[in-house]
């Protein structure tokens, strides 16, 4: 099912007629093909497509990693086009969260440590309530004194997600998220950033290549060559399969 995309006045994060191209002449890639695409608050959505269809470099730009050769592209009201490196490295800093496949954790951290990075980095001092809550549903509480070398792969991984979730984010982005997971670990992690969003109204934007994982999102975007091909609103993981199968993924 393909439906109307909500407008971007209404959007934590959008992007309106975004390009990105690679290289000139015969070898130009256009990565990204004037896609128009938001995100309301609490929402959470997944991004999929075949190999060399844009999706990474969507969340790129939407993310602030990587400019857009044209185009508009809106986090929490802010015009990323419009910032320096310096204001666009603070508004990551501060309003956008990253969780990524390889943890990206620093190894002579402790998980406390790491959890509170964003916020060191900042100058920031720690909401400890907003810190004891996140670290307690994500069952940390007695893992925050220990290495990463000392944590197991889903261990990690939720310490990577408390840390995006610790400076409050507009928008959280997941960058296959649960690629290095077993699939307890992998349905554990993507049922809490459902509850993070359905509850506490956290905007999550997951890239992955699981329809299984997808699934658990509220909406799935579908590319390819570098466009919105297809919306799916709540759709099942054969749903998605079958989008994909028509695009020879």
């Amino acid at each position: 099912m393909t439906t109307a995309l909500p407008q971007l006045s209404e959007a934590i994060a959008s992007a309106h007629s975004l390009s990105k191209i690679y290289g000139t002449g015969e070898a130009e890639v256009r990565a990204l093909d004037g896609v128009d695409v938001s995100f309301t608050s609490g929402s959470f959505t997944a991004i999929m497509g075949p190999s060399g269809s844009g999706k990474s470099t969507l969340m790129h730009c939407l993310a602030g990693l990587d400019r857009p050769t044209a185009g508009i592209v809106m986090v929490g009201g802010q015009n990323l086009s419009a910032l320096n490196d310096k204001a666009l490295t603070r508004l990551r800093r501060d309003s956008i969260g990253f969780i990524f496949q390889s943890f990206n954790l620093l190894p002579t951290l402790t998980a406390e440590q790491n959890i509170l990075l964003p916020l060191d980095l900042a100058g920031r001092r720690p909401d400890r309530q907003l810190f004891d809550r996140l670290v307690g549903s994500l069952r940390l509480t007695d893992r925050l004194a220990h290495l990463p070398s000392q944590l197991s792969g889903g261990q990690q991984q939720r310490v990577a997600i408390a840390r995006a979730l610790i400076t409050s984010p507009a928008v959280v982005f997941a960058d296959e998220p649960t690629g290095a997971l077993d699939s307890r670990a992998s349905n554990d992690l993507l049922s809490y950033l459902r509850k993070t969003c359905s509850e506490l109204g956290q905007t999550i934007v997951m890239v992955t290549h699981d329809a299984n994982a997808a699934a658990f999102a509220d909406r799935t975007l579908v590319l390819s060559d570098g466009r919105i091909v297809n919306d799916l609103i709540n759709p099942s993981s054969e749903q998605i399969l079958a989008a994909m199968t028509k695009l020879g993924a």
